[in-house]
């Protein structure tokens, strides 16, 4: 549980601050809705220091990883299928699983459930385990008597977003080798290289060419500061992985990512594909609409859209339509609103969620070959590019050196 101090106002248009527990910002938002109060302000205090949910002795200091996750859901809905008791499968899972993370959470879900706990709310304990989308399609399900389809479709979704992290990671994988690659090789060259060639130009500086003393500059002081460039570089990456971190610096970062030539497109689609199969998912499993809205803006993935997903939520609150808002979104596509009215008019808002949710999913991986495509050879060339830089530095000055000789 967190601590969160809010600025509320109420009916009568008093304005009352304080502080209330809760998991995360949509369950504290939700408590502030049901006292009947319009939110003004909302954010964690700075002393609520409680990252890690204690439990039994056990600290669950970081997020369980998606595969444990992935197979703890895996394994309960085909027992809940095959009509095992809820009970009797989380036993039966504790007894399987090897990472003592997970195996703390699941022996405390199963005896909170023995101890007439709804599922729901056992797995609300663990918000760094399992997300508020999660929850609440469980808490849908145990209204409608879906549990384990329900779980079906929660697992299938959880196997989307993992194949979409992995095609993205991949895609990134090749640009971030070549960029190691090309800092490496410049590295060498200018200590090891560079200096066999320097003995030649002793004296000589007069006649050497602009780009030659540069390099011989910087080996010098990489060879002799080389502690320097450590302290450089591994401050300023630091520095930056800081800032992003920060209110400011995540709304900038995002931002980039959604302007940045040739992963913008990646973004867009990601952000799209994300927080629609999201809002699809909800829907389809009951989840009122305010609520599904409410998530969507917070597992989008992106500040910017959760900005926009937030201005529908109070659109929705006020009795309006999601498209009619979604369509004054630079963010989203004119299409997509299209379809989503359409959905809205004929009642079938979760299929054509759906259905979008799989078309972004597609041009995603299009996106992904077409970025990958486009930047194998604009690494190569990068690359190609320093190394020839270096080897022209080094050997023009030795070419005007033998003809003035001649």
């Amino acid at each position: 549980m967190h601590t969160y101090r809010y600025h509320m106002k109420k009916p009568d248009g008093q304005v009352v601050v304080g502080t209330l527990s809760a998991d995360n910002q949509t369950l504290a938002a939700q408590q502030i809705h049901e006292l009947g109060g319009v939110v003004l302000d909302l954010a964690r205090t700075r002393t609520d220091g409680n990252e890690a949910a204690k439990v039994g002795g056990f600290a669950i200091l970081n997020r369980i990883g998606a595969k444990d996750l992935l197979a703890f859901t895996s394994q309960l809905s085909v027992m809940s299928k095959a009509g095992i008791g809820l009970t009797t499968a989380l036993e039966s899972i504790g007894d399987q699983v090897v990472n003592p993370r997970m195996n703390t959470v699941v022996r405390t879900l199963k005896r909170d459930v023995e101890a007439g706990h709804q599922f729901s709310e056992a797995i609300q304990r663990f918000p760094k385990v399992f997300s508020v989308l999660y929850i609440n399609m469980v808490r849908a399900s145990e209204l409608g008597g879906t549990f384990g389809h329900m779980l079906s479709r929660i697992n299938d979704y959880l196997t989307q977003q993992a194949q979409t992290r992995r095609q993205v990671v991949g895609a990134m994988i090749y640009p971030f080798i070549i960029v190691v690659l090309a800092v490496a090789t410049t590295v060498f060259m200018l200590t090891f290289i560079l200096p066999q060639f320097m003995i030649l130009f002793e004296g000589k500086e007069d006649i050497l060419p602009l780009p030659t003393k540069m390099l011989m500059a910087m080996s010098t002081s990489l060879r002799h500061y080389w502690y320097l460039y450590i302290l450089v570089v591994g401050g300023g990456t630091g520095g930056l992985f800081y800032f992003i971190r920060t209110d400011t610096g995540r709304v900038w970062w995002d931002m980039v990512k959604l302007r940045a030539p040739l992963i913008k497109r990646l973004c867009h689609a990601l952000y799209l594909s994300r927080s629609l199969r999201t809002m699809g998912e909800l829907v389809n499993a009951g989840v009122p609409m305010l609520d599904t809205i409410a998530i969507t803006a917070e597992v989008s993935g992106n500040v910017h859209y959760a900005k926009v997903w937030r201005r529908v939520h109070a659109a929705v609150r006020k009795g309006q339509r999601l498209a009619p808002m979604l369509a004054k979104s630079p963010l989203i596509p004119a299409s997509v609103a299209q379809m989503i009215a359409a959905g809205e008019e004929t009642g079938t808002l979760a299929d054509i969620l759906t259905d979008v949710s799989e078309f972004y999913d597609d041009q995603l991986k299009a996106t992904i070959k077409a970025v990958t495509s486009a930047i194998e050879p604009l690494m190569i060339m990068l690359m190609g590019g320093i190394v020839a830089f270096i080897a022209a530095s080094i050997l023009l000055p030795i070419f005007k050196m033998s003809q003035l000789v001649k």
